[in-house]
């Protein structure tokens, strides 16, 4: 027993040596500031602050790297001195005795002791609460302000604005979690050396299935059988006339009781398709129906069936036609018929739907230089053009130019290259190809003169299009709607 403790004694004795040296104090140093730093902010840690994105930065970033930056600091600086007394053979033949009876070593192995337990804990609740910091909304959206800027603003005014970003990013488990921080790491990298794209673009190819998140909370089986959809549309003449579609969405379920989500996740039914890589041209699919045994494959006309491998296509999920569930995008005159339907653009004053248009579809380089110009044109059209208008309405002008402004900013922004129309809008068919990408489209391999429906009431009826006063919506009560 005595051996093993001289063993201990000789093995030792050299760490405490070299641990002399000015990179093992520097260590001890930050590790003791970031100590200290974790105790007077212990109260906000213990919170979970997370609403400024530059004080989450230097309370769970910046204080974890100096703690853990110094605790390697201390094994480095210890290694360093070793090697560097080898190379000039200075390296002692006899090291200070190490013996319980010295006070001194008992002091160092004590102050080891505390330190390690008081370290273990620091850096355990460091660690925890850098992790949930970086899977705050704060952080997703808000500390690379620019580049997650458009991400971060639709996400706010979306359906989805309570909820994180990670329960649909990552989700639960895991695997899933080691994932994405790994790719987050690029990510950071790109934004540090200004590498990133812009436009950023839609990560559906490595996004995790929707059946695994979006599922969490929607339930496919649910049938949501027939919804009234109303569309308003306001003209670009002088007295803004308004217009209304009315649709009868046949939204069905994923019950096996048809409609759009019967016949897409239905029960036994399986779709995969190939496309180019912004899935707006798809190439192929393939409908498998299990419960009937029966595989049909689609085509367009450039490719050959006989090349197609079902194998290397995607598995079609939600987001493949909701797929801006969380980050809607509109259009100018989509955004304008939706805010003058509210009332943040007055319909009273004349012509604003096309003077808005023209505003707002005008190029600019920044949001602020945005604002100025719209508020300016659009005060100047009225007092040039409509000055009794203007005299008698100055408020209403104001309020609309406000509205315009607010409309740009949640849509456009130049320094990410985003515009009009960059992410398309898969969920329809009215502005960008959706719902036409495969239906009426690709033709049955075996049978060309077959291709995927078309009919227009599979998905809706039609009961009113472009009417100034829709019957159907008297018969409802709803002639009042917006």
């Amino acid at each position: 027993m005595a051996e093993k403790r001289n063993g201990l004694k000789g093995w030792s004795a050299p760490y405490v040596y070299f641990s002399s040296n000015w990179v093992s104090r520097a260590g001890v140093v930050m590790a003791t500031t970031g100590a200290i730093l974790w105790f007077i902010l212990l109260p906000v840690i213990l919170r979970g602050f997370t609403g400024a994105p530059y004080a989450g930065i230097l309370t769970f970033i910046a204080l974890p790297t100096i703690f853990f930056g110094g605790l390697i600091l201390i094994p480095v600086g210890i290694l360093l001195r070793k090697r560097r007394e080898h190379q000039r053979g200075l390296y002692p033949a006899n090291f200070p005795p190490l013996d319980w009876k010295n006070p001194q070593v008992r002091y160092l192995l004590f102050f080891v002791a505390v330190t390690t337990v008081a370290n273990v804990i620091i850096g355990s609740q460091l660690v925890y609460s850098g992790v949930n910091y970086t899977d705050s909304v704060t952080f997703c959206g808000q500390t690379c302000h620019t580049v997650m800027q458009p991400e971060y603003v639709t996400y706010r005014l979306s359906p989805h604005a309570r909820v994180p970003c990670v329960e649909c990013h990552i989700g639960p488990g895991a695997s899933w979690f080691v994932r994405y921080k790994l790719s987050g790491l690029y990510q950071v990298y790109a934004t540090v050396f200004n590498t990133y794209p812009r436009p950023i673009p839609v990560p559906v190819t490595n996004l995790r299935p929707a059946r695994q998140t979006c599922e969490q909370c929607h339930w496919p089986a649910r049938f949501e059988g027939n919804r009234l959809v109303v569309i308003p549309e306001y003209a670009e003449d002088e007295p803004n006339t308004l217009t209304k579609t009315v649709l009868l969405m046949h939204v069905g379920g994923g019950d096996g009781r048809g409609g759009i989500h019967g016949a897409h996740v239905g029960p036994g039914i399986t779709i995969r398709y190939g496309s180019d890589p912004s899935r707006q041209k798809i190439h192929w699919v393939q409908y498998t129906d299990t419960t009937t045994g029966k595989t049909t494959l689609f085509v367009d006309q450039t490719t050959n069936p006989k090349s197609v491998n079902p194998a290397t296509g995607r598995v079609m999920d939600c987001v493949d036609c909701h797929n801006m569930p969380s980050h809607i995008f509109h259009l100018a005159g989509d955004a304008m018929n939706d805010a003058m339907a509210r009332g943040i653009i007055p319909p009273s004053l004349p012509y604003v739907k096309k003077e808005g248009l023209a505003l707002l579809e005008a190029k600019y380089p920044s949001q602020r230089q945005a604002a100025r110009e719209i508020s300016a044109g659009l005060l100047a059209f009225y007092r040039q053009k409509y000055p009794a208008t203007f005299a008698q309405q100055r408020t209403q002008i104001a309020h609309a130019a406000k509205g315009l402004v607010t409309i740009y900013d949640d849509n456009v922004f130049p320094k990410m290259h985003v515009t009009w129309g960059t992410y398309p809008n898969n969920l329809g068919h009215t502005n960008f190809p959706g719902c036409f990408r495969c239906h009426g489209t690709l033709h049955e391999a075996s049978n060309p003169a077959n291709i995927v429906p078309i009919d227009c009431s599979v998905c809706h009826d039609v009961l009113a299009v472009g009417e100034a006063k829709p019957k159907i919506l008297t018969e409802l009560g709803l002639a009042g709607s917006p």
